[in-house]
């Protein structure tokens, strides 16, 4: 386990993975650390920041290993259900280059149940660890100059929700009408770190 001071306000911590981070996360979320003033995760890091007069920063270093040993309690997390139109512009591609066919695409995308693992590139955007190996592609070469809100779409290890229309070069699979990012509610995020999210193929 690695970890290293940002500034003297903020420990950078590495673990194994994107759900690593975010296991990590939510153990120490439930601790209620004096002085812990928010924890970021990332995709193989956890940003602990803090206040330096009232965070006993070296006593957290010495407590880390039994918090990565310690299973996160669930009672926290949030569960979504987004209904997906599956018409994607790379669905055909992805059956191509995977040898399943669209409906079996579709089945390997909405079967499992995945976890927000951090969020970025966009305000919103989640990434989504969970998904089947069998549909794990690269990013386009060349990305799209638009790409719709709503899209949900595919990149290596992880799928993903535009929350926003933006450029991007994932792989889209299809499109959703459920709103990820609102500056006009209270909370404009819909997805945070460690919700789960089920897909579900609308007919």
């Amino acid at each position: 386990m690695n970890t290293r001071f940002v500034g003297d306000s903020a420990l950078l911590v590495d673990t194994e993975n994107a759900q690593a981070a975010q296991q990590l996360r939510t153990v120490i979320h439930r601790q209620s650390l004096r002085g812990l003033r928010e924890l970021v995760p990332a995709y193989n890091t956890l940003l602990v920041e803090f206040y330096p007069l009232e965070f006993d920063v070296m006593q957290f270093i010495r407590r880390l290993p039994q918090f990565l040993k310690t299973s996160p309690l669930h009672d926290l997390v949030r569960e979504h259900d987004i209904a997906v139109t599956y018409n994607g512009e790379d669905l055909k591609e992805v059956a191509r280059v995977t040898g399943l066919n669209i409906i079996e695409v579709i089945q390997c995308h909405s079967a499992p149940t995945y976890t927000v693992a951090f969020l970025g590139f966009a305000p919103g955007f989640p990434y989504l660890v969970g998904l089947d190996p069998k549909l794990r592609m690269p990013r386009l070469q060349s990305p799209r100059i638009r790409v719709p809100a709503g899209t949900v779409a595919i990149a290596d290890e992880f799928s993903g929700v535009y929350p926003q229309a933006t450029p991007g070069g994932w792989r889209i699979l299809g499109h959703t009408n459920t709103v990820l990012f609102d500056v006009s509610r209270p909370t404009p995020v819909l997805l945070m770190p460690g919700d789960t999210v089920r897909f579900r193929p609308l007919a």
